[in-house]
């Protein structure tokens, strides 16, 4: 396809965003191409005006092709793009009247929205609106969007597992949020697990147990947060089985939340891990660092709040992991802008970062061993042994191909660390577990668990 010579600039730039769309992630389109536009086009030359020099230099290395493409397949004529900073404020924020700007604080704020309700325990700012999707996220996102519109059909139950801070509480919640909005006849409740086995166990003690049932039993949609709490409970989990099964029955949606995968739930029977498994089991690992650029911005937007470009790059390579930390450092450069009355410096920035942001925590590598070793139920002291028995030789070779991917141990530290075996050996086993993989989904999956595990 060609564009006529009188398509306008903002015409051309407008149909080109519909493909580069399609070609990225939606983090990354949200967070890169936002208030960006055709600046001027001159002799097979495109200007694109982007807003800033991070988003400029962004663009140039990561999605260069991407919209040279989308260009030339509207208009042939296009040779190379070039792209500028122009700060000027969004098409829409320009159009906006003064007065209606200056009037716009004056507004009553409603309060609701800020107020978890007792009746469903969910908080109302956790919607899929506000919840930011990257590539660390999208899998589990979309298996959420996918109950939202077959409730209780496919995905039941929703399992969504990850570390502390990367999101699981505001995906499950918005899911409630949304049948709270969207199906005002469907009965939706928000409980963590150890909510539910307290309440169980003072409706024991009162006798009534039976009230307790019943009342579980009526909602249409059930959302049980870190499930991990109610390991080694005996009764609790035979009265989440029996609910799990009656609520299943009946087509009733069904969300859990977890740190781990359930298969690596210890103390946890293996008719729930079962039942947990049946449905659809997503991860919600470390937010890489596109994506925390995203989740910045978007937690700047809610401020009403900026930063200069080279603050929001350091902070999204600096704080890695916890998007909860993510937050309260934005909250803090927020409150110290504001007990300033000026701009936060860069430096200001790496000081609260270097005393209030955990350092990462380093695995041992005697941890590693400990993990697989309980892992695949052998003693640890076996891994370091001169035996070539087969429930050792494999999980042995596991550990050596966990230490040389995982975290770059060199082959010789490795063996030396396993008992003094040569490097010679401990590149055979990592070679040998390399090309299993590429035939054996159940050792794909085996490792998958074990690094689960390992950083968990």
């Amino acid at each position: 396809m060609t564009t006529t010579q009188h398509t306008t600039n903002r015409e051309l730039w407008q149909n080109a965003l519909v493909q580069i769309e399609l070609g990225t992630s939606e983090a990354s389109f949200r967070t890169w191409f936002r208030n960006t536009d055709i600046a001027s086009r001159d002799g097979g030359v495109v200007q694109v005006a982007v807003p800033s020099k991070i988003v400029k230099e962004w663009l140039i290395e990561k999605h260069h092709k991407l919209v040279l493409k989308a260009l030339r397949s509207l208009d042939s004529t296009i040779r190379a793009v070039e792209y500028v900073v122009h700060r000027t404020p969004p098409r829409e924020e320009r159009k906006q009247p003064r007065a209606a700007a200056q009037a716009a604080p004056q507004q009553s704020m409603d309060l609701s929205a800020f107020y978890i309700d007792k009746r469903d325990n969910l908080n109302p700012r956790y919607t899929f609106e506000t919840f930011v999707v990257g590539p660390f996220n999208q899998l589990a996102h979309a298996a959420a969007k996918v109950v939202i519109e077959r409730p209780g059909l496919v995905y039941n139950p929703l399992f969504i597992y990850g570390a502390t801070g990367h999101g699981k509480t505001h995906l499950i919640q918005a899911v409630g949020n949304y049948f709270k909005k969207a199906h005002a006849n469907k009965k939706v409740l928000y409980v963590t697990s150890e909510r539910f086995a307290v309440d169980y166990m003072n409706a024991v003690r009162a006798g009534r147990a039976n009230s307790f049932k019943d009342q579980y039993r009526q909602y249409d949609v059930l959302i049980m947060d870190d499930v991990q709490f109610i390991a080694n409970t005996e009764k609790t989990q035979e009265e989440l089985f029996h609910l799990f099964n009656s609520l299943h029955d009946n087509n009733k949606q069904i969300v859990f939340s977890s740190d781990k995968h359930p298969a690596l739930l210890s103390g946890l029977e293996e008719r729930l891990k079962g039942r947990f498994s049946a449905g659809m089991i997503a991860e919600i690992p470390e937010p890489d660092v596109e994506s925390r650029l995203a989740i910045i911005r978007a937690k700047l937007d809610n401020h009403s709040f900026s930063l200069p470009d080279e603050v929001v790059q350091f902070i999204a390579e600096n704080v890695r992991g916890n998007i909860r930390e993510l937050e309260g450092i934005l909250n803090m450069i927020v409150c110290k802008s504001q007990l300033k009355g000026k701009g936060v410096s860069l430096a200001d920035v790496r000081m609260l970062i270097k005393h209030n942001v955990r350092p990462a925590k380093g695995v041992s590598v005697d941890e590693v061993v400990r993990r697989i070793a309980q892992y695949y139920e052998i003693s640890e002291k076996s891994i370091y042994e001169k035996t070539r028995k087969k429930e050792v030789v494999k999980p042995r070779q596991v550990i050596m191909y966990i230490l040389r991917e995982e975290f770059s141990v060199s082959y010789p530290s490795i063996g030396e660390k396993l008992g003094g075996r040569d490097h010679t050996t401990v590149i055979h086993s990592c070679e040998k577990i390399k090309e299993e993989l590429k035939s054996s989904a159940s050792l794909e999956q085996e490792i998958d668990h074990i690094r689960a595990l390992i950083h968990a």
